[in-house]
């Protein structure tokens, strides 16, 4: 009924933005606000900002069809607050960022009650510490970043070096219960075969994959992570161990920097207004343990380095942030050796309290050699160095093809993390076998 609605009208087309006047005193940041195009249509929109008496907001579609004088509402009765009803159901769906499904297989069920979308991290003081290590299926990041359950990680790469190949490897061969998969502003063609050949049917079974495509506008590519660390959220509450994976963070900050500027926000960092730098780390807080009573968000964040910069703001404000850092090096991929990962590069901060004595020395070993070896490589590859010139130098010469195959995995090959840190040993302790002898 009318009396259930309060309405409004358009007064202003500008660039990506819509001014309304009629509803300020109100709506506030944040609600939505539904605009009836000329073509009869019912397009949902997001307050954006205000200047005196009119509203700005930004829409979830397209503009056409949209002009001054377009009738602009809100029910009073039902929260203006957006949410998500999230259930059970969605497992092996593939939703769009308001919670519709893309896929063509029927309407998904909802859940009585809505889950908030811009919900708060867990208190500090009261939220559970990290679990037990966490099984991801590749034997580089389990053996030297290894994952504790509701660690945050980033994955640092340029534009074409495998990032991901590699999540789709997370996604099919990690240990968890639920696995959700948000891909922000993705090229339209890969999602496709992201879903079909790179997650798979078994992967998909268990899994929830939000999208939005480099032409959806920009409120749509934000809520792509926002949405999945909702739905996220929902399962963890259930008390499952949940997989999130985000590609890409670079992503949703450009998307946040379009609706910033677009609102009259003025640039600052590298173009970045102040506030992506403000609603970043309020998406990243959200992930990791809950309470004690729930369960935990494990996630993995893909980090898209311009110009291969890992000191770019947007990269530089994520590892920060985040737990720890993988870093997918171009030289390495141009080699040949896929995962791409520089090891001595990467780091993860909960490795000292999930290691025995035994694999903390293995991991030291390995990275030692590594390093003496990458020290040496140009020397090694002119062939200026000479043999038993130095011992350390030697033994990473011996060692070093061993370790390079162990790096390097298959797309579907997948290695527990006790039989990566098994194989390491075999590595090694052939050498100090064949040293002795």
């Amino acid at each position: 009924m009318k009396s259930n609605h309060a309405f409004g009208v358009v007064h202003n087309v500008r660039g990506l933005c819509l001014t309304i006047r009629g509803l300020e005193r109100i709506i506030s940041i944040g609600d939505r606000v539904t605009i009836k195009s000329r073509n009869n249509d019912y397009i949902q929109s997001e307050v954006v900002s205000f200047d005196n008496d009119q509203a700005t907001v930004m829409v979830f579609g397209s503009l056409e069809g949209i002009g001054p004088g377009c009738e602009a509402q809100i029910t009073l009765q039902a929260s203006l607050a957006p949410e998500l009803k999230v259930s059970d159901a969605w497992l092996g769906r593939i939703v769009d960022p308001l919670g519709r499904p893309i896929d063509g297989q029927g309407a998904l069920c909802a859940d009585e009650y809505g889950q908030p979308l811009k919900a708060l991290p867990p208190d500090p003081a009261l939220r559970a510490r990290l679990g037990e290590r966490i099984d991801l299926g590749v034997r580089a990041l389990d053996v030297f970043t290894t994952c504790r359950q509701g660690q945050r990680l980033g994955l640092f790469a340029g534009s074409g070096v495998g990032k991901s190949t590699l999540l789709s490897m997370l996604a099919r061969g990690t240990e968890c219960d639920v696995a959700v998969i948000s891909l922000v502003g993705e090229r339209g063609r890969e999602v496709r075969e992201f879903i079909e050949d790179s997650l798979g049917e078994e992967g998909l079974a268990r899994s929830v994959v939000v999208v939005a495509t480099s032409d959806a506008p920009p409120l749509m590519r934000r809520d792509a992570a926002v949405s999945a660390m909702t739905i996220a959220e929902y399962f963890r509450d259930q008390g499952k161990s949940v997989l999130l994976l985000m590609d890409s963070v670079t992503r949703y900050c450009m998307a946040l920097r379009e609706i910033a500027l677009s609102s009259g926000e003025p640039p600052a960092t590298r173009g970045y207004p102040p506030s992506v730098f403000a609603d970043l780390p309020k998406l990243l807080e959200r992930a990791g343990p809950g309470y004690a009573h729930q369960g935990m968000i494990t996630a993995l964040f893909t980090v898209l380095v311009e110009g291969d910069d890992h000191n770019e703001p947007v990269a530089d404000a994520v590892r920060g942030i985040l737990d720890g850092h993988i870093v997918l090096d171009r030289r390495i991929a141009e080699q040949g050796r896929y995962p791409a990962i520089d090891v001595l590069r990467s780091l993860s901060r909960s490795v000292p309290g999930c290691h025995s004595v035994k694999e903390t020395y293995l991991v030291k070993k390995a990275r030692s050699i590594m390093a003496i070896y990458d020290r040496m490589a140009d020397m090694i590859r002119l062939g200026a160095y000479k043999d038993g010139a130095d011992l350390e130098v030697d033994e990473a010469i011996r060692i070093m093809p061993a370790l390079k195959l162990f790096l390097n995995q298959m797309k579907d090959e997948r290695t527990g993390i006790n039989d990566a840190f098994e194989q390491l040993a075999q590595i090694l302790s052939e050498e100090e076998s064949s040293v002795s002898s």
